[in-house]
């Protein structure tokens, strides 16, 4: 029922996640980030402690070791679909048995992507694809969870979306939500829009700069 994207900035080192579903206030349970340890979405019959166990693993495991060793403290794992990316872009995947309707993942250097209840393959290829463009991280995750909805994505079609992107800093440099529209795509990129434009940019930029001299 939800179609998701973690990527990593090689250039910048930032995290990122994206996420939309046929359900409200996706950006509640399924993206999760946090400053120089990962970026994760935790999907399907979604437990969000997934994320929590994982990136308590972090930065001493990786990626992969971190979400394994977080799906065996889970007795439904294969009800599960995680996917998470660490600092150093290392990947971790994991698609249940039991997960519905078209479910997988998929990688690329420094980029995962999952989704259930799905078109088809598309999807995921869509949002793979659409990384490549250009832009900063969060505007290439906004171009893949469109890209991903273009092609088909939630059978069900979405409901919310959310965004989510963290630098070297603890609070979020991004950190958007759609909890509920008739169409969440459109909605978060006018948000998008909106916060980089006059006194909304200034204003984030302030809080980040505050931030990094606190």
């Amino acid at each position: 029922m939800t179609f998701s994207i973690v990527a990593r900035d090689s250039q910048t080192g930032e995290l990122g996640v994206a996420t939309a579903t046929a359900g409200p206030a996706v950006g509640a349970l399924v993206p999760h980030v946090r400053a120089d340890h990962a970026a994760m979405a935790t999907q399907a019959m979604t437990n969000p402690y997934l994320a929590v166990d994982a990136m308590a693993n972090m930065p001493a495991a990786d990626a992969e070791q971190a979400l394994q060793n977080a799906l065996a403290l889970d007795p439904e794992s294969d009800r599960r679909q995680a996917i998470v990316i660490d600092a150093q872009g290392r990947i971790g995947a994991w698609t249940g048995s039991r997960c519905e309707g078209y479910a997988g993942h998929a990688v690329g250097e420094n980029v995962a992507v999952a989704g259930n209840i799905l078109a088809g393959r598309i999807v995921l290829d869509a949002m793979l694809d659409a990384m490549k463009g250009p832009g900063d991280l969060a505007e290439r995750l906004f171009a893949a969870l469109d890209a991903g909805n273009r092609v088909g994505g939630d059978r069900r079609g979405i409901n919310s979306a959310a965004l989510k992107v963290v630098g070297h800093q603890a609070y979020p440099e991004v950190d958007l939500r759609i909890d509920w529209s008739a169409n969440p795509i459109a909605d978060m990129s006018d948000l998008i829009g909106r916060t980089r434009q006059g006194s909304y940019a200034e204003f984030f930029s302030a809080v980040l700069r505050r931030g990094a001299g606190s």
